[in-house]
């Protein structure tokens, strides 16, 4: 965060609710560009999650799938609406929020891509013991429960 304000209580305020770092006015190019980078450095420590809904799992960076230990094969838009929706477990994602993070700009929303893949979904993630993961939430959107 760059600010005007250098008090201490706008500081905290400013940590608190989410700045990584903060910056007060008058400030040298080289002390940012430094901040910057060590952010950076910092960014890529990060690593990728495994998701993780009742027994099935989503490996993020080895973009694997599995359910009770058992491999799940998916297509890309299959793993980029599971990974949505395992991000957004226990709440309703719309049609249209799905289109947004899972298709480019161009999707067109008034198509049934979005139930087919969910229902392909469904076929892969839904135990066989009848434990249903994905729900569909009428005339609201979808969700997947780990409840």
């Amino acid at each position: 965060m760059l600010s005007a304000h250098s008090d201490v209580a706008n500081r905290i305020r400013g940590l608190e609710t989410g700045a990584d770092d903060y910056m007060t006015k008058p400030f040298s190019i080289a002390e940012l560009v430094a901040r910057v980078n060590a952010l950076l450095r910092r960014a890529h420590k990060v690593t990728h999650p495994v998701l993780r809904v009742k027994d099935l799992e989503l490996d993020v960076s080895a973009r694997v799938a599995r359910n009770g230990g058992r491999e799940i094969q998916l297509t890309n838009k299959e793993f980029a609406l599971l990974e949505y929706l395992m991000l957004n477990k226990n709440k309703v994602v719309t049609r249209t929020m799905i289109a947004e993070h899972v298709w480019d700009i161009h999707f067109d929303t008034g198509s049934n891509v979005i139930d087919v893949i969910i229902n392909f979904l469904r076929k892969k993630v839904d135990s066989d013991s009848g434990d249903r993961l994905i729900h569909t939430v009428r005339g609201a959107g979808y969700v997947l429960k780990d409840e």
